[in-house]
């Protein structure tokens, strides 16, 4: 058997790697799946009542205590201690590709890590598009049309963090670029967080259904543009209606990446990809650009070391910069949407 653990405090996207490439391992090795605690899965900070718009198929329940019974794998792990906030300081920032030891792996063995490259799932998508099946009753496809774009914002605990939280100009470029492929293209905003979307776009219709609804209208949306959360990956994946979509290049650090990915993993061959000057990449171009910046960044050099004293004090500095950029931003978004620059709907 291959499984692997539901932890709590992981968000709906995660989980739903952790389940798709736990099931790709086993069926590659030809053995059973299972997971320890999955009655986890599907309740998430924004929602507590399980699965309840799939019938997923969890395999073979692990139960806890015979946890110990099992060989342990830990995905590659690689980070860069930078001072973009007291987590990249201190925990540093995730940029990890795929690790070819993953389908090495023996029979009865636990697996943890991202679990995110689309390697360890690509040659199984036609499976995952029935392992993820929506019910009958919770499908829909109301917001499937060739002249609407749905765009899908994370708020929550992102809000708070420059490094991860997406300016209004990131959606407006992209915007922009939907009104190249239609000019009479319409925009509806999909998130978990109202109030906090309604900041960044307060112009268009913005809706929270809930998870369920919320997941299959990404599902089904011919056009996307995507924040950089793992919650749109799954349904994107196994979508029979996307056109396009438009995700922030260099993922989780979109904001202050100098040409790493956090991470490697996110790059997507169903995705196009835009950067800060809102120019549009294929996963391809990103992928060699990447090469070449690893072969030359003294940052990626230093990639799972920790800073000295002296460096760790410039980090400070440099993490309290981009806080004070960061919210000088929200003051400045706010005084727009007090005086009319930004129209509310």
């Amino acid at each position: 058997m291959i499984g692997t653990e539901f932890i709590k405090g992981y968000g709906l996207g995660n989980q739903l790697f952790f389940y798709v490439t736990t099931r790709c391992v086993a069926l590659e090795k030809g053995v059973d799946f299972g997971f320890i605690n999955p009655g986890q899965v599907g309740n998430v900070a924004q929602s507590n009542m399980g699965m309840y718009f799939m019938d997923i198929d969890m395999g073979k329940e692990i139960p806890p205590e015979d946890k110990d019974k099992f060989k342990i794998f830990v995905e590659q792990d690689d980070r860069l201690y930078m001072g973009n906030s007291k987590h990249d300081m201190a925990n540093g920032c995730y940029i990890s590709g795929p690790d070819p030891k993953l389908f090495e792996v023996e029979d009865n063995t636990l697996i943890y890590g991202n679990l995110q490259d689309q390697s360890y799932f690509e040659k199984y998508r036609d499976q995952i598009k029935d392992w993820l099946k929506v019910k009958p009753e919770a499908e829909s496809y109301e917001y499937t049309a060739d002249d609407l774009c749905i765009i899908n914002i994370r708020g929550g605990e992102y809000t708070d963090h420059p490094e991860l939280y997406l300016d209004r100009r990131y959606f407006l470029n992209a915007i922009e670029h939907m009104k190249e492929i239609n000019p009479n293209m319409r925009f509806m905003v999909v998130t978990e967080d109202e109030e906090a979307a309604k900041k960044v776009l307060p112009e268009y219709e913005c809706h929270h259904f809930d998870m369920g609804k919320d997941y299959v209208t990404v599902k089904n949306a011919r056009y996307l543009i995507l924040s950089n959360s793992s919650f749109s990956i799954m349904p994107v994946l196994s979508s029979t209606e996307l056109k396009y979509a438009i995700a922030p290049k260099y993922w989780a650090r979109h904001n202050i990446s100098d040409g790493f990915w956090s991470s490697e993993q996110n790059i997507y061959t169903f995705l196009h990809y835009q950067d800060k000057k809102g120019r549009i990449f294929t996963a391809e171009e990103c992928r060699k650009e990447l090469e070449e910046y690893k072969k030359t960044s003294r940052l990626y050099a230093k990639r799972n070391v920790k800073p000295g004293k002296f460096r760790y004090f410039c980090q400070i500095i440099r993490r309290k910069c981009i806080y004070g950029v960061f919210y000088l931003k929200k003051i400045i978004r706010s005084l727009e949407r007090r005086t009319g620059i930004i129209k509310r709907i």
